[in-house]
């Protein structure tokens, strides 16, 4: 059995009197990808950012390669190989986009000169090089997304946190950033992955959790969650997923 990466026992998150979180637990596997799930406001964003350590825990531990999150700071983690890719795109806006992914292999040691690992880089997203020399913030929204990608990716990381990657994005970049991340997949790269375009998701996960009003509530084998009809019923409630079942 792989190596667990990333473990999470019994985390909890709040905002003043709100639990975004309520004792979650989780772990992600070496080459593995899992998926979470959930309706908007489920805390999908709030587990992302804890366990990349941009939010304090108010219960509960984590652990990335055997050290404490909480005492980890954020870019220590990334110099250890977690990359979280927020929610909105993370980018240096008024920055071309050459410079972009410039910085981002900086934040790592790596024995991959800078020159092979942006050809890495521009070989699986070419709509980049075309773009190499504009400022992030006038890329479409799809192609920021691919550049927040970029980011995480270009040293190769142990890790990555992706936080609804397709948001906003048309079919076709969607399309893209997702024939990425499966290359990445394939290639034996951790992923965790937070995402509403559920049918995405699952293609894409070896295992997926359903995150409902901030707890687990439904965990298994991706391709087994995309047949049961309480997914849809997490999303939509049930009488709704009934509605929408096949046959009606």
């Amino acid at each position: 059995m792989s190596e667990v990466i990333l473990q999470a026992q019994g985390l909890s998150v709040s905002y003043g009197p709100i639990k975004a979180l309520r004792q979650v637990s989780l772990e992600v596997r070496r080459g593995e990808t899992l998926a979470v799930i959930g309706a908007n406001g489920a805390g999908k964003t709030s587990l992302m950012r804890a366990l990349s350590g941009l939010l304090p825990l108010a219960q509960g531990q984590a652990q990335f390669l055997g050290a404490q999150i909480a005492r980890t700071p954020t870019h220590a983690l990334a110099q250890r190989g977690m990359l979280h890719v927020p929610e909105g795109r993370g980018t240096l806006q008024t920055m071309p986009v050459i410079e972009n992914l410039r910085l981002a292999w900086e934040i790592r040691p790596s024995k991959e000169a800078f020159e092979p690992a942006l050809a890495k880089v521009y070989q699986r997203f070419p709509r980049l090089k075309e773009r190499s020399l504009q400022a992030a913030g006038n890329l479409s929204g799809g192609e920021q997304q691919m550049l927040s990608v970029a980011r995480a990716i270009i040293n190769r990381p142990q890790l990555v946190l992706l936080d609804e990657p397709s948001m906003g994005l048309s079919p076709l970049f969607t399309g893209e950033v997702f024939k990425a991340l499966a290359e990445l997949r394939d290639e034996g790269v951790s992923i965790l992955l937070v995402e509403q375009n559920v049918s995405r998701a699952l293609q894409l996960a070896h295992r997926a959790m359903v995150l409902t009003h901030g707890e687990f509530t439904l965990e298994g084998e991706a391709s087994a969650l995309a047949r049961d009809p309480r997914v849809m019923a997490s999303y939509l409630g049930k009488s709704e997923a009934m509605k929408t079942a096949p046959g009606d």
